[in-house]
């Protein structure tokens, strides 16, 4: 090899103790500080340094647990559409970005980690703070249209804590790497660490936090959590332990203070059995005391009604659902249920000497309904699964279907395709009968939704029918006839007098879509709930200002029916 040759094409050869020391300093930019401000080219303590990893960690988690609880907390007002659920992602995403952003800039500018520290403590009063301000931030945010307001709410709440937290990874890089060799090292460990914690976060929320307590309660504790890490800091490394815990003491015994009474739920007009979180919302029961009334609640919104003294429910969508299927069905041996609700529906069958297969996603009703509704579990199969994939597997065959599946103020859209419809079909026996219960319009420009479920069941069914009395609530009939036609007279004899006169409108209201309005919902391309948005949007405002408007009014005059498969008293309790 030449000697040119050899100078453009180096020999590496393997580092000695002596070259090693003639390696070129490193600029100052890269050398890191410590633990108020780690001296100049000298990296962190061991303890230090761990300390850090776990403060990845836990802000990790923390992350997960605000994205996911912040929609859950929000979903009393704004529901749990896409909107909901695709405002609160990108709020998180922009807030992660900037926070990114913000604590590489700090980390250059000094790496004093009680300003991370500072800045992660800001974060956890902040978070407690979300207790206090959740409700008023929500309903002023319901003056705007849904996909704004949720927008809007998301970010008021959660963006600066999230921008916050996030700036964790950054300036711990920037503070942990004490040489050049050893950035990637540091950045994947931290990288990794943090992903674990948002891993463990994410199972935490899902599988144990939001089944078992309050959203309030949950976000009050990791706002405890990421204080406390904060205080570790200052406690162990910093020395500056005073300020925070003053600070902190204050503003989260104010906060706490609100989760009390909030917890208490000291109401006015009605007495609440039962108060409960679930994968799936809240749940509520309450029974009113000027006339007995039990209320079933899925995030403040009204499921069934119900008069413990003649066992009987007040709402007349359950006589709807269970009478359409026998006016139009010659015999029913065998019924599918696909939601349990408060077992009404099913129980009305079994009663009656049919075999009943309940399919119910969420398994912290069915107590419920045992307690405070007088369902009973041996009269019925009851299976914890979701209906799409109960049907995808099911070999049985009914005489009837019953669909009647509701997230808040919406229909499981899976539920509501032509394939989903196709599968019905495929376990209904000749002659057989789905009813399908929904809310939904008929005026012309507001009725995409009705008119797309009524084009979509035409796809699979020769025979459809809808059934409404004008106050919201649509039911829907379904067969192998072309003209689907009453084979037994409607029944009133076991309906509450309450409902009496609703029933009897349903049965005779036989509505007729406008073709047009509608289109064939798919698996693959199903709009219902964005053209749908505009009515779910004013009815969830109209329940949730009711809310913040009312005292009861409903128990003393008001009488507020936008559809008794909603029905919401207005709860200033």
């Amino acid at each position: 090899m030449s000697t040119d040759s050899a100078a453009a094409f180096p020999i590496r050869q393997k580092a000695t103790p002596e070259s090693a020391k003639q390696l070129p300093e490193l600029p100052a930019s890269l050398k890191t500080s410590g633990v108020k401000n780690v001296a100049q080219g000298s990296a962190p303590s061991v303890a230090l340094r761990r300390y850090l990893y776990f403060s990845a960690g836990v802000t990790g988690a923390a992350v997960m647990i605000i994205e996911i609880l912040g929609a859950k907390m929000l979903s009393p007002y704004v529901g749990m559409s896409h909107f909901v659920w695709t405002a609160q992602i990108a709020v998180t995403l922009v807030a992660l970005a900037c926070g990114y952003y913000a604590g590489g800039r700090l980390a250059d500018k000094s790496q004093k980690l009680s300003a991370l520290y500072w800045a992660l403590f800001g974060a956890a009063i902040w978070l407690a703070g979300t207790v206090l301000i959740c409700e008023p931030v929500a309903y002023f945010c319901l003056d705007f249209n849904l996909a704004v307001g949720a927008l809007m709410a998301s970010s008021i709440l959660f963006f600066i804590p999230l921008a916050l937290l996030a700036m964790t990874g950054p300036f711990m890089v920037r503070v942990i790497t004490s040489s050049v060799a050893s950035v990637g090292a540091n950045v994947g460990r931290l990288i990794s660490i943090s992903t674990l914690g948002s891993f463990v976060g994410t199972m935490l929320i899902g599988y144990f936090m939001i089944p078992f307590l309050p959203n309030s309660i949950t976000m009050y504790l990791t706002a405890v959590l990421i204080a406390l890490v904060c205080l570790g800091y200052f406690g162990f490394f910093g020395r500056q332990l005073a300020a925070p815990v003053l600070i902190g003491l204050l503003l989260f015994s104010l906060a706490g203070l609100k989760l009390r009474l909030v917890m208490t739920h000291n109401y006015q007009y009605v007495d609440e059995r039962f108060f409960g979180n679930s994968h799936f919302g809240q749940l509520q029961v309450l029974d009113a005391r000027l006339n007995g009334r039990r209320y079933y609640l899925n995030d403040f919104l009204t499921q069934n009604t119900y008069d413990p003294e003649s066992r009987l429910s007040t709402s007349h969508f359950t006589y709807m659902l269970s009478g359409l299927a026998r006016a139009y069905t010659t015999n029913i041996n065998d019924v599918l249920c696909i939601g349990l609700g408060v077992g009404i529906v099913p129980m009305d069958f079994a009663r009656a000497g049919a075999r009943v297969d309940v399919v119910e996603i969420n398994p912290a009703v069915v107590p419920v309904a045992q307690t405070y509704f007088n369902m009973d579990p041996k009269l019925i199969h009851l299976t914890i699964d979701d209906g799409r994939h109960f049907l995808n597997r099911c070999h049985k065959q009914y005489d009837a279907v019953v669909l009647d599946a509701f997230l808040g103020d919406s229909s499981p859209s899976h539920l509501f395709t032509r394939e989903a419809f196709a599968s019905i079909r495929r376990v209904l026996r000749p002659g057989g009968t789905l009813v399908i219960n929904s809310f939904g319009d008929l005026l012309e420009g507001r009725d995409f939704f009705t008119s797309s479920l009524y084009d979509t069941l035409k796809a699979v069914f020769p025979g459809v029918r809808i059934h409404s009395n004008g106050d919201g609530g649509i039911f829907f009939a379904a067969g192998d006839r072309e003209r689907l036609e009453f084979v037994h007279p409607p029944e009133f004899k076991n309906v509450h007098a309450d409902v009496l006169q609703d029933t009897k409108d349903t049965y005779a209201g036989l509505r007729t879509p406008t073709p047009q309005d509608g289109r064939i919902l798919t698996d693959d391309f199903n709009p219902a709930e964005f053209y749908d948005a505009r009515n779910r949007e004013q009815l969830r405002r109209r329940l949730a200002m009711g809310v913040n408007r009312g005292a009861y009014h409903f128990f003393i005059c008001e009488n507020l029916f936008i559809s008794d498969n909603f029905l919401l008293p207005p709860t200033a309790y």
